[in-house]
């Protein structure tokens, strides 16, 4: 939001949320009608069109913000470093607002303006003449409506929301008010309405003309630089007829300079080019990939959980993961990417941050859930994780914590298979476990003096189990397999003392893995805490019942970039095994922290306390 919002700041639709795109539908419908009953004759290809070039005009811009945030992760040619966080994800999260205005003045003008039924594919007196009047006119009256909204009564009531944003992203070159996008379009419609009343317009020089000024938006708002110097060597003036993402991100962090839409010649003619726009440019092309101090290798949780990573869908994966309605639609696209990457797939980059001078990188290792639970194809698994800790080993990269279903037995004893397959390792292979344990011990209640224990029993589950024992609290179970599984487990005297099986379920406190049935949900009594310990949360079956988040906690302020949530995380939250990588890379622990050992939880405990971090509330 601008700083004094002027009048037409808000779109027209913005009370009706995710239901703005029924906006066009009576438009939508009638063409799909018209191509459907009509004959070949009357049926009008411009008309039919319109709905799927804005779907193009979508997709081509989500392209461009998995691709910047991609690459911004990698870290090479980065060009601003400051952070992202959630506020501009939240500022930015209406990017398709302009798609759905111009959406609405393509069908009205269709309707109103005479020449547009019926235009040809191509016609090249048009197109000339559109490049034309861009190249002139419009480039020309964009330079001074820019300038315009610099001065202090236009930016501080329109053109201060666009520039909130001092990292751009792809999708900040269409972040406006919606008086200033009426302006836009407007300045825009001057070479569509000249072909078009002139009688020499075409739908590639419509359709193109467009795509072309989203591809330089979008191309322009990047962080990072992409345009080879090989470019301007071979021909020179381009320097002045195509501006690059460095000179654009030198207007979001000078502001007084390079003012120029795409063509920086009129910043050239009117004295407004930065000084250090090929400074910057050059330094941006040889900057390296940034090497991080800790990797946290993690997987995808459902198949529709790729629109949830920072690389899809901005706005789903800046708030914890939940399942959308219109998520569904694109079930074919979601069917395709769960063949791929079951068939194949490579761990890939998926962000990047920065704390205390530590560099850290979360990779994905492209698996599902479900994939992990089925034995078959645990090899293929294995291979990936192993080819992912040799490969950051090589990069010199000194903590990699596993934030992964590879934690059981059954996969790779709980990371240790990898190590002594690898005796060499330099980096250090942390699951985690340790501050899991610390983390599931501290979110239960002062005053409890018995907790019901269910889920798989893993090397985290006995020792929370071992340990609520020695705090003198009785720890129930309702299974009797896991009951003998515990007292074989838990040789100690003291623990044994205060195993019990129970039948009442009655206890208020339940400290929950993966297991735990709809059935054994229903019979717990109302207001029981359930507190998972597994990093999949149990569903949310119970209303009149809490339920605590999986094992994380809170970061400082001072943890930058972070502009997503951690699957069912609240903002700002990191699961614990993440935050145990940092953790051991800030302390300088030279140690594996995997295997069936376990690191101290007290150590743990206090050192995350003291960089910061912070336990999340329990639920009220």
């Amino acid at each position: 939001m601008a700083s004094k919002p002027g009048i037409l700041t808000d779109w027209p639709w913005k009370s009706l949320g995710s239901f703005k795109y029924v906006i066009l539908a009576p438009w939508v419908v009638h063409s799909i009608y018209t191509l459907i009953i009509k004959d070949g004759k009357e049926r009008d290809p411009v008309y039919v069109l319109f709905f799927p070039f804005l779907l193009w005009r979508t997709l081509h811009n989500q392209i461009w913000i998995s691709l910047a945030r991609y690459r911004t992760a990698k870290g090479n040619n980065r060009i601003v470093d400051k952070s992202i966080e959630f506020e501009q994800v939240d500022r930015e999260s209406n990017w398709d607002d302009q798609i759905l205005l111009n959406g609405i003045l393509f069908y009205v003008g269709y309707m109103k303006l005479p020449g547009v039924a019926h235009m040809p594919l191509w016609r090249t007196d048009g197109v000339l003449l559109t490049i034309l009047l861009h190249m002139g006119p419009v480039e020309f009256l964009y330079y001074w409506l820019h300038r315009a909204l610099h001065h202090h009564y236009l930016y501080s009531r329109y053109h201060s929301h666009h520039h909130s944003s001092i990292v751009t992203e792809p999708i900040t070159s269409v972040i406006h008010p919606f008086a200033e996008h009426l302006a836009y379009f407007l300045l825009f419609s001057i070479p569509l309405l000249a072909g078009i009343l002139m009688g020499k317009s075409s739908i590639a020089a419509i359709f193109g003309y467009i795509s072309y000024i989203d591809f330089m938006n979008n191309m322009g708002h990047c962080n990072f630089e992409l345009i080879p110097k090989m470019l301007f060597s071979i021909f020179p003036p381009l320097k002045y007829l195509m501006y690059t993402p460095s000179y654009h991100s030198l207007h979001h962090t000078q502001f007084r300079t390079n003012y120029s839409l795409f063509m920086p010649i009129y910043d050239c003619i009117y004295g407004t080019m930065d000084k250090s726009s090929d400074a910057l440019y050059e330094k941006s092309l040889i900057r390296p990939e940034e090497l991080p101090h800790v990797v946290h290798l993690t997987h995808l949780v459902t198949p529709l959980s790729i629109y949830h990573l920072r690389l899809g869908f901005a706005s789903l994966a800046s708030k914890p993961y939940t399942s959308k309605w219109y998520v569904w639609a694109v079930w074919p696209v979601t069917c395709c990417s769960t063949m791929l990457t079951w068939t194949y797939g490579r761990t890939f980059i998926l962000e990047r941050n920065q704390f205390n001078k530590v560099n850290v990188q979360t990779w994905v290792v492209p698996k599902f859930k479900i994939q992990y639970l089925l034995k078959l194809r645990n090899e293929s698994i294995d291979s990936l994780i192993e080819e992912a800790i040799l490969r950051a080993d090589e990069r010199g990269i000194k903590v990699l914590s596993l934030g992964l279903l590879n934690q059981g037995d059954e996969l790779n004893g709980y990371g240790e298979l990898y190590i002594h397959r690898n005796p060499k390792l330099k980096i250090k292979v942390v699951d985690g476990s340790s501050l899991v344990v610390a983390v599931v011990l501290n979110s239960i209640p002062k005053g409890t003096t018995q907790v019901l224990f269910r889920g798989n029993l893993t090397k985290v589950a006995y020792f929370i189990a071992s340990a609520l024992c020695q705090m003198g609290i009785q720890v129930a179970t309702s299974h009797k397999d896991e009951y003998e599984q515990l007292n074989t487990k838990l040789k100690n005297v003291e623990c044994e003392s205060k195993l019990l099986l129970s039948k009442s379920c009655t206890e208020k406190i339940w400290v929950v893995g993966d297991g735990l049935t709809k059935e054994e949900q229903m019979k717990a009594s109302k207001g029981t805490l359930f507190i998972p310990f597994s990093q999949f949360p149990p569903k949310r079956l119970r209303k009149d019942c809490l339920y605590h988040t999986p094992p994380a906690m809170m970061s400082p302020k001072s943890f930058q970039n972070i502009d997503s949530c951690e699957n069912w995380l609240p903002r700002r939250a990191m699961s614990a095994s993440r935050v145990a990588g940092v953790i051991h890379a800030l302390e300088g622990w030279n140690v594996h922290e995997c295997g069936n050992t376990m690191f101290n939880v007290e150590k743990i405990w206090e050192a995350s306390l003291h960089h910061g971090f912070r336990p999340l509330t329990i639920p009220t």
